[in-house]
């Protein structure tokens, strides 16, 4: 499934869940480092309005779909993906970085957020270690250097896997970054999925999830910062209909 934006074309180039296991167990076999983005129709906005993003997006080596309205657009499209939520890969992937003898470290918004993941990661993850856990400051800058010194720290300690858990924009540009600074890590920039194991963010019930819903749970959530982001997702929806129309 291709999203093409003036010169830039954005591809999900792993199809399925089964896909990016095998693609990144083969990366931490081989010691070799990947950037991994999630789309959805919130990164579409930001794509659009974006060149620097958009940049940074083609950089990424892997791109699954982290929602419903991307997998209904690959199959107007007829180029089909499959809902490969962020959320539901970060123990699946870590479990196989540790299979793999890899290195994890985690980055992600509050030491004490990072603090009980680990806790929950350890809990579910036999023989996990969590090598490093990293809180940026506040209103760091994501290609700064703040940020080289956390990915230099990175590569001295030979992390194998890093999961991201910040704000769509900077955790992609820290991974697309890291595939220079810290060559041999795999990252993963999975948004909320290290909040929810920590509590500190409640995800949509799986009722909600299997009902495309979880969107309406985040919004009554947090309306006051969701409602506008989803109604900006929504007005881009019928130019994203049409082009996939046309991708047929």
């Amino acid at each position: 499934m291709q999203f093409r934006f003036d010169t830039t074309t954005i591809t999900v180039n792993i199809r399925n869940r089964a896909a990016l296991l095998a693609a990144a167990g083969q990366r931490f076999r081989d010691r070799q480092g990947f950037a991994l983005a999630t789309i959805n129709l919130d990164h579409l906005v930001k794509l659009r309005a974006s060149p620097s993003f958009r940049a940074i997006y083609a950089a990424q080596d892997f791109v699954v779909a982290d929602g419903n309205p991307i997998v209904w657009l690959s199959r107007l499209a007829r180029r089909p993906v499959e809902l490969v939520p962020g959320s539901d890969m970060v123990i699946p992937l870590i479990a196989l970085a540790v299979q793999s003898g890899c290195r994890v470290a985690l980055i992600g918004t509050t030491d004490s957020a990072l603090a009980a993941a680990s806790a929950a990661l350890q809990a579910k993850i036999p023989g996990l270690e969590i090598d490093l856990t990293i809180a940026p400051p506040m209103g760091f800058d994501p290609q700064g250097p703040e940020a080289r010194a956390i990915l230099a720290r990175l590569n001295a300690a030979d992390i194998g896997f890093c999961v991201i858990a910040l704000p769509a924009g900077k955790q992609e540009v820290i991974a697309a970054v890291g595939r220079t600074h810290a060559p041999h890590t795999g990252f993963a920039s999975f948004g909320a999925g290290l909040d929810f194991l920590a509590g500190t963010q409640t995800r949509a019930p799986r009722w909600m999830r299997l009902f495309a819903m979880e969107w309406l749970w985040r919004a009554l959530s947090d309306p006051r910062r969701m409602i506008p982001r989803y109604a900006a997702c929504f007005a881009i929806l019928p130019a994203q209909i049409i082009a996939a129309l046309k991708l047929r």
